[in-house]
């Protein structure tokens, strides 16, 4: 009996958010500034996490190691644009 691995399909959520923040960030970089207009790299670092784990998971991709099938999730994906959102608006 051969135990074939089934396909994942892909995440939509997670990669229309992946989507968005990569053109948001390409057509208006200054989202990823403070009020002074200098770069805010906890709130870039935030967005890119975000981007990298809703690409991985909206492409279908889920790893087969526990720590990275969760840094790659949809959760991970959705939790670094929470904190995206909380780091631009405090």
């Amino acid at each position: 009996m051969s135990s074939a691995a089934k396909p994942s399909a892909i995440h939509l959520p997670s990669l229309a958010t992946a989507i968005l923040i990569m053109l948001a960030g390409t057509i208006y970089p200054l989202m990823m500034a403070d009020s002074a207009g200098k770069a805010d790299h906890a709130l870039a670092t935030a967005l890119f996490i975000a981007m990298s784990a809703g690409m991985v998971r909206g492409v279908g991709f889920v790893p087969h190691a526990l720590v990275w099938r969760w840094l790659f999730s949809g959760w991970m994906c959705a939790a670094a644009l929470g904190l995206a959102v909380w780091l631009k608006w405090h």
